[in-house]
């Protein structure tokens, strides 16, 4: 029997029924609806409303429900209109009549919020456990890597020396950004909605306090109106979501060009390569450039969410029913993502001496610069006087430390011999000590902090964290 029509004196239109159904995705808060229905019950007994036994018959019904739920046991029907509807037919067809008793003074409306925010509550749980494995894959690439050479770019261009390791920990910190948006989305969402009813609150004694205690919630919402429209929860967390696309995206990117030949400083994994159907040289990055692609599904899914809130008015409109769709693909995108780039970056085989190859003597420029610095030359002029120390080298055809002392002196007369020790990798890595630099002890620094960041202290990489299910 459907939840609503005593109004009605026709039947709904076979086509609207189905418009209108929600079951073909919101099945997947089926747990979280009977977790939330059983907090309900014993509500409703709390404040009176159901009596011992009729409380002990639902909840039964309930925790039977769950375990076909748990063991793919629990069966919908043509007629049911959404997992709230399904559960309450199949809560009558086992306990009988006193299942009509549950729904008293609640609605679908606060309902389906809170099973929402529960479902994204674990879902934000999921999505950091595996964050955090990213996390880990890039420092154990790092710690492969710490102190080998490498060019850093800007502009896609030669910039100055940094190391694998410099390079692979920059990508850490972005990671940890993300996990904390998650966190904030979750904190976000433990706001219990409840005992909102359809708008105007619930007109039975509900100790709503008690209740968001029993379901996990911080504490309950404070209006009953913002209660069942309130989805900032679900934009926060579409926004973690494209925000980690992002990171990802870029991420990826850079590996992609790394691993080309042109560059060679990585080798990627059979595991994670495929061929080409004509071509039988091809080794592809398809992970990588899948996870590239991928983060334009999850922007799409933010900013669909954004455009459907944008307009409704105070309290539940149905447009509400498209808030789930995007948040659930976001999360799938990501589950399914997030370890394959994690595995990736873990088996692929970085190449020092592709890296030291491509340093360019050019890149000494800078430390040329702060050599006149430290000897009293202004900023400003030891930058042009390098810049043409450039170009004369540029012009005789020799690399920047081929320049004669006098042709240097020629540019400026500060240059003595020992000029000659700035022309070295290791000491220009070892020149920057500043927290955040590239100089060994700046790195063993940061090195640590990375490790620490994901949980595991001074005492190196960890086995990886298991991440949770949350529901297909």
């Amino acid at each position: 029997m459907a939840l609503w029509g005593g109004r009605f004196e026709k039947s709904i239109d076979e086509g609207m029924h189905d418009f209108n159904r929600s079951l073909s995705f919101d099945h997947r808060l089926a747990a979280e609806d009977v977790e939330g229905s059983i907090a309900w019950a014993r509500a409703l007994a709390r404040a009176d409303v159901l009596d011992p036994m009729q409380v002990q018959a639902i909840v039964a019904g309930l925790e039977a429900i769950m375990d076909e739920i748990e063991h793919d046991r629990f069966h919908t029907s043509p007629e049911d209109e959404d997992i709230h509807s399904a559960v309450e037919r199949r809560l009558g067809e086992i306990a009988g009549d006193v299942a009509g008793m549950l729904h008293t003074g609640r609605s679908r409306n606060d309902q389906v919020a809170t099973d929402f925010r529960l479902w994204v509550m674990r879902a934000c749980t999921v999505l950091e456990a595996a964050l955090a494995n990213l996390q880990r894959a890039l420092v154990t690439s790092a710690e492969r890597g710490l102190d080998v050479p490498m060019p850093g770019q800007t502009h896609m261009q030669p910039a100055q020396p940094v190391t694998w390791g410099h390079w692979a920990l920059s990508h850490v910190w972005p990671i940890a950004r993300d996990r904390t948006r998650f966190a904030a989305a979750r904190a976000s969402a433990a706001v219990m909605p409840l005992g909102s009813g359809a708008l105007a609150g619930t007109g039975f004694a509900i100790d709503r306090v008690a209740l968001a205690a029993d379901l996990g919630f911080d504490r309950p919402c404070e209006n009953s109106m913002d209660g069942v429209s309130d989805r900032d929860f679900a934009l926060d967390f579409a926004y973690a979501a494209a925000v980690v696309g992002v990171h990802v995206s870029r991420l990826a990117e850079q590996v992609i060009l790394f691993g080309n030949p042109a560059f060679g400083f990585v080798e990627f994994d059979d595991a994670f390569s495929t061929g080409s159907s004509l071509m039988p040289q091809k080794k592809n990055p398809d992970p990588l450039e899948l996870a590239r692609g991928k983060s334009g599904r999850l922007i799409a899914s933010l900013m669909g969410l954004l455009v459907t809130l944008k307009g409704l008015p105070s309290a539940y409109d149905k447009d509400l029913q498209e808030d789930k769709e995007p948040v659930f693909d976001a999360f799938d995108t990501l589950r399914a993502a997030l370890p394959v780039i994690s595995g990736c970056l873990e088996s692929m085989r970085i190449r020092p001496e592709r890296m030291a190859a491509a340093l360019d003597p050019a890149m000494w420029a800078t430390d040329l610069a702060d050599y006149l610095v430290r000897r009293g030359v202004a900023f400003r002029t030891a930058h042009h006087v390098a810049g043409r120390a450039v170009r004369a080298a540029e012009t005789k055809g020799v690399a920047l430390d081929g320049l004669e002392l006098e042709e240097l002196r020629q540019l400026c007369d500060v240059f003595e011999a020992d000029v000659a020790a700035v022309f070295d990798w290791s000491a220009s890595l070892a020149s920057r000590g500043a927290l955040g630099g590239t100089s060994p002890t700046a790195l063993a620094v940061q090195l640590d902090a990375a490790r620490w960041a994901i949980g595991e202290g001074e005492g190196g990489s960890a086995a990886k964290k298991s991440v949770p299910d949350c529901s297909a």
